[in-house]
């Protein structure tokens, strides 16, 4: 047997545990199990490091079940673990489906982790105002941002728990409420969006002039009302550190 077939073997073992998957492959198959243990303990860490809050609200038998099963259904498929824990909220889901909280609870924790190593960028800053070309600045979200549908409390539940308080009991809402979630200089944040700024902030993820930001609220909300909002909404981004100007 070649050298790459008994890789592929050794790796269809590692993945599945099934011992006929590899025994043509070896010889003499003793010591398999550390390797078996290796691969499934890192992967149990790796989701753990990952959601620690989810991991805190499941309790350890909970989540080390989700765990176990989504290591035997996604094997790895990048030279990096960093990459990993991202398709753990879909099994949750799965798992949990009448609590939607625990998957939502490892939502958040997940795209704040990506907030932090996402890349930098400068902030539009009231001082910068004087000086920008409207006519031709364009404004778009910084590139940690990410805007978060819930429908219950995990944000709630994930503030309780990362300030070791009692978290308060899950709550299915009526309708859905919205997040943004970035990063300020080196602190993941999030907070809630009314409702007319999550109807815009999918707009800026790409480079818009301010001008047709204004002309969409118009359309939802009237003229007058939509030179308030887009004030108000334009000095919350700042005051954030939400939003970049970009010059066309």
């Amino acid at each position: 047997m070649s050298l790459a077939a008994q890789q592929a073997a050794f790796g269809a073992w590692l993945h599945r545990a099934d011992d006929t998957a590899i025994a043509p492959a070896l010889a003499d198959a003793r010591g398999l199990a550390v390797y078996q243990n290796n691969y499934r303990g890192s992967l149990m860490a790796c989701l753990a490091e990952a959601f620690p809050h989810t991991h805190a609200w499941l309790g350890d038998e909970g989540f080390e079940a989700a765990a176990a099963r989504h290591i035997d259904a996604h094997p790895p498929s990048s030279f990096t673990l960093d990459a990993y824990p991202k398709g753990f909220v879909a099994t949750l889901r799965a798992t949990w489906p009448a609590d939607p909280e625990v998957a939502e609870l490892a939502m958040l924790e997940w795209h704040l982790s990506e907030a932090f190593v996402a890349a930098d960028d400068r902030p539009l800053s009231p001082n910068d105002l004087a000086e920008l070309d409207w006519d031709r600045a364009q404004l778009r979200l910084v590139a940690s941002a990410r805007l978060l549908h819930f429908a219950s409390n995990a944000p709630a539940i994930w503030s309780a728990l990362a300030h070791e308080a009692d978290p308060p009991a899950a709550v299915v809402a009526e309708t859905p409420t919205a997040f943004i979630v970035w990063r300020a200089d080196f602190i993941c944040c999030f907070r809630p969006a009314s409702g007319a700024e999550a109807a815009v902030l999918p707009g800026l993820a790409e480079p818009r002039l301010f001008a047709e930001l204004c002309e969409d609220l118009a359309g939802e909300h009237g003229p007058d009302e939509a030179v308030g909002l887009a004030g108000e909404m334009l000095a919350r981004w700042m005051a954030d550190g939400l939003v970049v100007a970009v010059i066309g």
